[in-house]
């Protein structure tokens, strides 16, 4: 769950306001709540909020992206975003770095990037004089949600980036672009995807920036992604927990791995396959929880059986037996 920040209203401006009028505002606010100057307990809660307001409204890429998001929002309403909330987004610079992304909210955080680490901006290139020098374009940042399938196997993927440009009248728009992307096999969220030259362009001959792809995923109706392991349930009769058996599971990629339940398997306990996650040098595992599942007593065939458990096991008492794990 997030917490929708209003940062127009932090600030006290209306959402039409100028690049002038939100600079004002946040000098006014800094001298009233900034720690060294104000004596109110809360000022600096007060302040990093101002800061985060301002770091997203005094951009123009940020601003396009967040009234893109926003509309229909109030301060503090407690969201849970889809995977793609904020997918897509081009943003110039390698994302969020240093004290921004550590003050900052979850909020910010997500829809902005954080900062894959290295040099943020234009780099100098060349030597001897300074007429020889050339700008290398700035590095760009976006996220792109991908398929679980698309990490397995590897694949080639058509992506569409929305990329805040200013109008000759200095507003923001959003600008479309295509690109085919190759994703690596075995490529984890959080990661990224770095395409050389699709950044922000050189001065003069200097090469573009790079464009940085921070890869999420779609959640997957069955399995769950956590760092290289994936999770899923297990459903298994109450014989098979009872007695153990082998049981069947299909991956995500559509193939079949037969997995061993133990005899007396309680529901929760967890399975683990080793080598079957997401591939790479450190191949993942896969983790079953164990999920038994009841016959239905609507039918009459599966009540009698159940009558005649209930009859000849007088004694069991479930919520004496402890679980195992």
């Amino acid at each position: 769950m997030l917490e929708f920040k209003d940062y127009y209203k932090v600030l006290g401006v209306a959402r039409d306001a100028t690049a002038d009028q939100i600079k004002k505002a946040y000098r006014k606010l800094a001298r009233q709540y900034h720690p060294d100057v104000s004596s109110q307990p809360d000022a600096a809660d007060r302040m990093s909020q101002i800061n985060e307001a301002y770091a997203a409204l005094s951009d123009a890429e940020r601003r396009a992206a967040y009234d893109a998001l926003g509309k229909g929002r109030q301060q503090g309403e407690r969201f849970s975003p889809s995977s793609d909330w904020a997918d897509g987004f081009e943003f110039s610079g390698a994302g969020v770095a240093g004290t921004e992304a550590d003050q900052f909210s979850d909020f910010f955080s997500q829809l902005f990037g954080r900062s894959a680490g290295g040099p943020r901006g234009p780099q100098m290139r060349g030597g001897g004089n300074s007429a020889g020098f050339a700008m290398r374009g700035e590095d760009h940042h976006a996220r792109i949600v991908l398929d679980l399938q698309d990490a397995l196997s590897g694949a080639t993927r058509q992506v569409t980036l929305r990329s805040p440009r200013r109008d000759a009248q200095g507003r923001a728009t959003l600008v479309e672009r295509k690109l085919d992307v190759t994703i690596p096999m075995g490529i984890r969220a959080g990661q990224r995807i770095r395409l050389a030259g699709q950044g922000g362009a050189g001065g003069g001959n200097a090469p573009a920036g790079d464009l940085l792809l921070e890869v999420q995923f779609r959640p997957h109706p069955r399995f769950e992604v956590d760092g290289a392991d994936l999770i899923a349930d297990l459903p298994v009769a109450p014989w098979e927990a009872a007695l153990g058996g082998i049981v069947p599971v299909e991956l995500p990629d559509g193939s079949q791995l037969k997995v061993r339940v133990p005899e007396g398997a309680q529901g929760g306990q967890r399975l683990t396959v080793r080598g079957k996650g997401l591939p790479g040098p450190n191949r993942g595992d896969l983790e079953l929880i164990v999920q038994v599942v009841l016959p239905d007593a609507r039918d009459p065939k599966i009540r009698a059986l159940y009558e005649t458990m209930a009859r000849e096991l007088p004694d069991f008492d479930a919520r004496s037996v402890a679980p195992t794990g």
